[in-house]
């Protein structure tokens, strides 16, 4: 069992940045991935930006450029520097962990509000 624990979310004006971070409770090596997604209300949840055990990203089109996903392998923690958000990037952010046992476990999500 991994356990996730989110924190960073909050409210934020329009052009403004926030730091996500999500710290698990087991060992980085055990994980295919590691990633955010979001859900806005009445919408699917959508990846993100994800990180793989060798350090390589992918980012959604919406946030290419934006946010950037690293990882830190001593201290088992994910972070997802968001700059320049606007109102659309509003949504319950989920940090997710995919291991190599083709498993996916969720942390309890962090709410970001951008106000235009």
């Amino acid at each position: 069992q991994v356990q996730l624990v989110e924190s960073g979310g909050g409210l934020v004006q329009a052009g403004g940045s926030l730091r996500l971070s999500c710290a698990a409770s087991r060992l980085f090596g055990g994980m295919k991935t590691m990633g955010w997604y979001r859900q806005a209300p009445g919408k699917q949840r959508d990846m993100v930006a994800v990180i793989t055990s060798d350090g390589r990203t992918n980012y959604a089109d919406s946030v290419k450029g934006r946010f950037t996903i690293s990882k830190d392998n001593a201290k088992n923690t994910v972070t997802l520097q968001m700059n320049s958000l606007k109102p659309e990037d509003t949504a319950v952010y989920y940090c997710n962990a995919f291991t190599w046992m083709n498993v996916d476990y969720w942390g309890q999500g962090t709410q970001v509000t951008v106000t235009s």
